[in-house]
């Protein structure tokens, strides 16, 4: 950890000192990564952990840096790499939401897992979180009795996802060796 926030520093005062150097655009990307690969641990450089289970302050460093990156600098040759790792960023940081979604779920506040569900529906739009969030609206929904809202979500569902598992959940039942899925 010592290393990181060394490193990290070190790049922070590079940027401040010399932001028009040729290389800063590198100096970004370093910083990006170096979050990127921020609280594995000893072991998370054998067994890759799912970058949605992990904090998501590093996941967020990490796209803001990227991100300051791809804005500043779009014409470098670290802008194409960082982009597509903006968008595993985003991916990760919205599985996140819809984790925490599904904790609240299986522990009955449903009112709390429809807000993160939002969550993740407003603030990583248009990544493969989003087939999940609106599914768990739903139950939530379902399970206030709000019908009316649940009909709603599930109409925005339907236009978005129409082959989703999430829509065909009352015409089958759960197989048995599903027991971790709620549906």
């Amino acid at each position: 950890m010592k290393e990181t926030s060394a490193a990290i520093a070190a790049c922070d005062r590079f940027i401040r000192l010399y932001p028009n150097h040729p290389s800063v655009d590198y100096v970004y990307y370093l910083k990006g990564l170096i979050y990127f690969r921020e609280d594995q641990g000893i072991l998370g450089y054998v067994y890759e952990q799912d970058l949605s289970e992990r904090d998501p302050r590093s996941l967020t460093e990490s796209f803001d840096a990227f991100k300051e990156l791809v804005d500043r600098f779009p014409d470098s040759r670290y802008a194409e790499d960082s982009r597509y790792r903006m968008t595993y960023l985003a991916n990760a940081l919205g599985m996140h939401e819809v984790h925490a979604a599904l904790y609240y779920f299986n522990r009955g506040a449903y009112l709390a897992a429809i807000n993160r569900a939002q969550s993740s529906l407003l603030n990583h739009p248009m990544t493969p979180s989003n087939e999940e969030a609106l599914g768990l609206m739903i139950a939530s929904y379902e399970k206030l009795g709000m019908n009316d809202l649940a009909d709603d979500t599930r109409r925005v569902m339907t236009a978005s996802f129409p082959e989703s598992p999430w829509l065909q959940k009352d015409s089958q039942e759960k197989p048995w060796w599903l027991f971790w899925k709620f549906w």
